[in-house]
């Protein structure tokens, strides 16, 4: 708990919730970046529901790259990409560990399908 006690903001009388704990964590250990990438990725995953079909996926700089094996699946997607962001950013802004004002990883600006 020591460790805790220097981030800035926590005093040591305060009580702190359960969320915002996991949050100073994260930042503390430099986690934001990693784990707000599978955050995204898990936010694919949900809100495309074609996990089993999704074979490659990397995310850099706004930009999440998906690999289907179908291409028949992949120009159905394709139609859909404004939609599919704009479903995964609301995913991600109700996700409580998804941390868009710390991280250099925030939400997603494009959709690029292989």
């Amino acid at each position: 708990m020591e460790e805790f006690k220097k981030i800035k903001g926590v005093q040591r009388k305060e009580a702190v919730g359960m969320n915002d704990l996991m949050r100073l964590f994260i930042r503390y250990n430099n986690l934001s970046a990693s784990l707000n990438t599978q955050r995204v990725f898990d936010a694919w995953d949900a809100v495309s529901g074609i996990k089993d079909q999704t074979i490659g996926r990397f995310y850099k700089d706004g930009t999440l790259f998906i690999s289907v094996s179908s291409s028949m699946l992949r120009t159905h997607l394709d139609m859909q990409k404004d939609a599919m962001v704009k479903a995964i950013n609301d995913h991600l802004a109700q996700d409580s560990l998804f941390d868009s004002e710390y991280a250099p990883v925030g939400f997603v600006k494009k959709l690029v399908l292989k």
